[in-house]
């Protein structure tokens, strides 16, 4: 590698690490199209990991480990699925809820009009990193677990 192609690399990590910009944790959309095609993409993604549930208790792989941790991951990515679409019905499709910076460290959460406990769901609601985090864990306990598994299979000289 040239020298200087690894300072260029390097400087590229300090700007990006230095630089930062708004971390959102739900991702927002413009014009109403981009939600609607995103917002199917979550109950697509939702039905999805409900049938690898089903197939996984079907197939009674549930009762290995690597199988229940990623059955684990697909019941937290549908929480997390029905959660990021009550965020964006509550602020990007029907508008109850409005998002105002009053500082760097401070935000206004305003609600339609006699419904303030809108302000409070939505606010839970944002902490979506709350299942989605988990579920990405479990996912990669669950295939840790079954790479270790296939390499000890293979260690033994038998494939299961």
């Amino acid at each position: 590698m040239q020298p200087t192609t690894h300072k260029l690399q390097w400087l590229v990590v300090i700007v990006c690490l230095f630089w930062p910009v708004d971390g959102l944790a739900t991702q927002a959309h413009a014009g109403i199209e981009g939600v609607w095609v995103h917002q199917f993409a979550h109950v697509f993604f939702l039905f999805s990991m409900g049938l690898l549930i089903f197939w996984l208790r079907q197939a009674e792989l549930v009762k290995l480990p690597g199988w229940r941790y990623i059955q684990y991951a697909a019941l937290f990515f549908i929480l997390w699925n029905l959660d990021a679409v009550l965020v964006h019905l509550l602020d990007e499709q029907i508008l109850a809820v409005t998002v105002n910076t009053i500082g760097p460290w401070h935000i206004r959460i305003n609600a339609a009009a006699g419904r303030d406990w809108l302000a409070t769901v939505y606010y839970l609601a944002k902490l979506d990193h709350l299942l989605c985090v988990p579920a990405m864990v479990c996912l990669m306990l669950g295939l840790r677990h079954m790479l270790q598994e296939n390499r000890r299979s293979q260690s033994d000289g038998r494939l299961r």
